[in-house]
Order: C-alpha cells, then sequence, then structure tokens
C-alpha cells in the first residue's frame, strides 16, 4: 500500500500539475474545498500518522490548518514526493513483531487519548489516503484534468 499510495500521489500531482494555479485553488465543494487543500491535508495527515508509528517530525498545527501547511505548489509537490519515499521506507522495515502491539497517542480530533491496534490504524492511514486522493480525482476530472490509471492492480513492479 505503500508503493500504491507513492505510485498514486505521482499520478494525481502529474494530472494537477496540468492545471493553473488559480484552478487548483478554486473551492470546488469538497471537504477541504480545494484540489490544493486537499493535497495539503492529506501530506498533513499523512506526517501526523508517520510521527505516531515511527517519530518522523510532527507537522504544525491541527486539522483546521492542514490544508495551508504548504501554500506553494512546487513546494507541496515536492514535499509530497518526498514524504512518500519516508513512508516506503518506513513499510519496508516493518515486521511482524511492530504489528503486535497497541498505539496509544493524544488526539486532537477526538479530543482524548486513544489506543488502539497498530494493524487497524495502519488500514485507517492507507484508507485515509485512498478517501481523499478519491476527492482529488474528482475534483480532477471537473476541472478537465485526466489522472491515468488507479486501479492497484495495474500498480507498476
Amino acid at each position: 500500500m505503500a508503493r500504491y499510495n507513492r505510485w498514486q500521489n505521482a499520478n494525481m500531482l502529474a494530472a494537477a500539475g496540468t492545471l493553473p494555479d488559480e484552478e487548483r485553488r478554486a473551492d470546488r465543494g469538497a471537504f477541504f474545498g480545494s484540489i490544493h487543500a486537499t493535497f495539503s491535508h492529506l501530506l498533513w495527515g499523512d506526517r501526523i500518522w508517520m510521527h505516531r508509528f515511527a517519530g518522523t517530525s510532527k507537522p504544525d498545527g491541527g486539522i483546521a490548518e492542514s490544508t495551508c501547511m504548504v501554500a506553494a505548489w512546487d513546494a507541496l509537490t515536492s514535499e509530497r514526493r518526498r514524504f512518500d519515499d519516508v513512508i516506503v521506507d518506513w513499510a519496508d522495515r516493518l515486521d511482524e513483531a511492530w504489528f503486535a502491539a497497541d498505539l496509544t497517542w493524544w488526539s486532537g480530533a477526538a479530543g482524548r487519548k486513544v489506543t488502539r491496534p497498530r494493524p487497524a490504524l495502519v488500514m485507517h492511514f492507507f484508507n485515509h489516503q485512498t478517501h481523499h486522493r478519491g476527492q482529488i480525482h474528482a475534483m480532477l476530472t471537473a476541472a478537465g484534468a485526466r489522472p491515468s490509471d488507479t486501479d492497484l492492480f495495474m500498480l507498476p513492479d
């Protein structure tokens, strides 16, 4: 799923890159409004989960600030690509023992401490990415940009 995530982020970024900046920033009625804001939130979410999973740096702000975490398009695409490699590297190093434990963290969204099994949280991590990329795909299509294949079985070797 880490490799699929990287592949699909590159796919969506390439399609979004064909649009002018004002089109990427236009409010399209999605949960986070625009293509750019949704990409930014998705990167923020990935960074907060990787902070919990692997101790990487924690992003500033909460969900409300996540949509403007990276303001410039070029910086956002560069950081997205860099962080996708961080996720793949982390996934490549996991072993069964890591999955055997629970994870406890303070959830700003829930406003309390939460403990859940790590396998369920990793599923949530990748599902969250897919969910928001689906929103991005719909916004891109509505804007006239066409991402390429998204089916998991089409993942290049």
